[in-house]
């Protein structure tokens, strides 16, 4: 199998990103996601070497909103303000490069598990600035779905589709990340109910148990499945690997599938 568009992301990456970008469409990718995470943080230093790569390859570049120390869902207003304005900011700088951005839900504090639904709302409506503010750029706030891991929003597909239908942008889209939806065994359940909404995809492998992000055919998903029901989408899968390496060996698996 031969994926048009397959960018590769790794949240992993400490060492400089913006050299080992140029070789990955030597090794077949079509584009990079950028995390907002650590060296690959877009800054007066680094946005010129975003810039390079984008002028001078033909790599599609899409954003990944930060995420560490990040939620949305936050009841203290001064530390849920500070966390847009970053993820306002890095939007801001990547707008001449991207027209997607994902983004993770937030999550029940010690605070916001004593009040769950006020929780929900505010992550609904940090959600909701964040679009606002996105469309004025042309950049499509693709919402995740998250793996199985205690008091976070988005993992099942019910709850996505609330989340998208109470947003009601005409500028929030939907990120499927498959791997996290095999922690919660509901691929199928994911691709029935949301697979028209779905706007971007992410692409690992783990056991059906923890957030593993290994290479492509190390785990329990069935691919060939999964690229079959995915067979109308013509958006981005971004692979999401631990190294430049694990990301070669997933191309390897795609070719022989």
């Amino acid at each position: 199998m031969q994926l048009k568009r397959i960018s590769f992301s790794s949240r992993a990456v400490v060492a400089d990103p913006f050299s080992w970008a140029y070789e990955l469409e030597d090794y077949g990718y079509t584009g990079w996601e950028i995390v907002q995470e650590g060296s690959q943080c877009l800054d007066s230093r680094t946005l010129q070497k975003v810039r390079n790569i984008y002028e001078t390859t033909n790599l599609e570049l899409t954003l990944h909103l930060p995420f560490s120390d990040m939620n949305l869902a936050g009841l203290n207003p001064c530390i849920r303000g500070e966390v847009l304005r970053q993820m306002k900011h890095y939007l801001s700088l990547a707008s001449d490069f991207v027209n997607l951005a994902v983004v993770h839900p937030g999550y029940l504090s010690p605070y916001g598990a004593q009040i769950p639904q006020k929780a929900c709302q505010t992550n609904l409506e940090s959600l909701r600035e964040l679009c606002e503010f996105a469309a004025d750029f042309g950049i499509l706030i693709a919402v995740e779905n998250m793996p199985a891991y205690p008091k976070i929003f988005g993992k099942y597909p019910d709850e996505i589709f609330e989340m998208l239908e109470a947003i009601g942008s005409y500028n929030v889209g939907f990120t499927f990340d498959v791997g996290h939806a095999n922690t919660v065994g509901l691929i199928d359940d994911f691709l029935g109910q949301l697979g028209a909404r779905i706007s971007h995809v992410h692409i690992h492998d783990n056991r059906g148990e923890r957030d593993e992000h290994l290479p492509l055919g190390e785990g329990t998903v069935d691919w060939a499945s999964v690229f079959e029901k995915l067979s109308d989408y013509k958006g981005i899968f971004v692979n999401e690997m631990g190294s430049i390496e694990e990301g070669i060996k997933s191309l390897e698996f795609l070719k022989k599938l």
